[in-house]
């Protein structure tokens, strides 16, 4: 009897714990089953998300905020007599960032009033001096009339001594004229001939002096004709030296730009700054732009315009910044480096490059949100639109 109680219950255990392994096994089925759907679930809602948004969207997270960064440097060479700004202060354009020394331009706007001055007076002594040539050609001319009126009356004197001197030597063969009445007749009729070669050379020198005082009154006229004492170019000379000493007085104060946060202030109160020296940045913070450097497999069907979505790491997922692609980098930052890479050796690996995509961004949202430049980004491309 116990041998045959002690099989039935081996039996029964037997029994039972081959349906336990029954159940096991329908168990685990039935979970691998869940497992097996979960993940075709799971592959379907991916082939399906990526079909129809995935392929449309590229992202990268090496993504930086930057900005076109004013550089205040001064125009002219002098001491620093004010600094008005300091390092992380916001200014508005137009704003005075420092001040320059201005007894130099002040000096030097002296002298070109005083070279303005004189070149006007020049001006007015030209054309004063002009009446005084006419003055002087009509002399000449009154000369000229007053030598040949002299060559008349000498030309006459001639006539007169020669019919002397002819009346005289038929008359000293009969001995009624005297060796000395002729000789004296002679003597008039030289001295007539001589003043009458001296009036033709006065007559001559009287044209030449006349010629003379009309090409001055033509170099004088010549100088200031069409001009006034406005548009005299020795006047206009003076005047833009005038304006550029001005000018110089203007740029002892400089202004700021553009608006902005001031950084790197190099300058200090009573410091000889240069002309074209930086003495400090403006980084417009209202205008500052995404530089993302996207794979270039990722930027097959990238076009000018295509909508973005960005995120930075200062606010995090909480802010979402929209914008758009406004242009895509001439070459990658390799190629761009000032000593470009170039392996000549025969290990060579490739290097999957990036170009840099700018990003342009809603003014409105960065008014709320402000960026810094040099900020960490996220950013995605919409190029569903391609």
């Amino acid at each position: 009897m116990n041998d045959a109680a002690s099989e039935s219950a081996a039996l029964q255990a037997e029994a039972e714990a081959a349906a336990a392994r029954i159940d096991q096994g329908q168990v685990r089925r039935k979970w691998l089953t869940r497992l097996g759907m979960v993940v075709i679930a799971g592959g379907l809602t991916f082939t399906a998300w990526y079909y129809l948004i995935g392929r449309n969207h590229i992202s990268t997270d090496n993504a930086y905020v930057n900005a076109e960064i004013a550089l205040v440097t001064p125009l002219i060479s002098g001491a620093v007599t004010e600094v008005a700004v300091k390092d992380t202060q916001t200014v508005k354009p137009g704003d005075v960032l420092l001040r320059l020394d201005p007894a130099n331009a002040i000096i030097a706007i002296a002298e070109a009033e005083a070279d303005l001055a004189a070149a006007r007076r020049r001006f007015r002594q030209a054309v004063a001096g002009n009446g005084a040539l006419s003055a002087q050609v009509a002399a000449r001319a009154a000369a000229i009339a007053s030598a040949r009126a002299q060559l008349a009356s000498a030309q006459a004197e001639l006539d007169k001594a020669q019919v002397d001197a002819s009346r005289r030597q038929k008359l000293a063969a009969s001995g009624a004229v005297s060796g000395e009445e002729l000789t004296a007749s002679r003597r008039a009729l030289a001295a007539a001939r001589a003043a009458l070669a001296a009036a033709s050379a006065g007559i001559a020198q009287a044209e030449s002096n006349r010629i003379s005082a009309q090409g001055e009154l033509a170099a004088s006229t010549a100088m200031v004709a069409g001009s006034t004492e406005a548009t005299d170019p020795a006047a206009m000379a003076a005047m833009a030296k005038l304006q550029a000493a001005r000018l110089d007085l203007d740029r002892t104060t400089i202004r700021a730009p553009i608006g902005g946060t001031i950084t790197r202030r190099q300058v200090q109160l009573g410091q000889r700054v240069t002309q074209g020296q930086t003495v400090m940045s403006i980084v417009p913070t209202t205008q500052v732009y995404i530089d993302a450097n996207f794979k270039e497999r990722q930027l097959r069907k990238v076009r000018t315009g295509m909508a973005a979505t960005i995120t930075a790491d200062i606010y995090g997922s909480d802010v979402t910044y929209h914008g758009k692609v406004a242009g895509i980098g001439g070459g990658t930052g390799a190629s761009m480096a000032m000593i470009p890479a170039q392996n000549a050796t025969g290990n060579w690996i490739k290097v999957i490059q990036r170009l840099p995509v700018r990003i342009e961004l809603d003014p409105k949202e960065l008014a709320a949100h402000p960026l810094r430049v040099g900020l960490s980004t996220e950013v995605e491309i919409d190029i569903s639109d391609n």
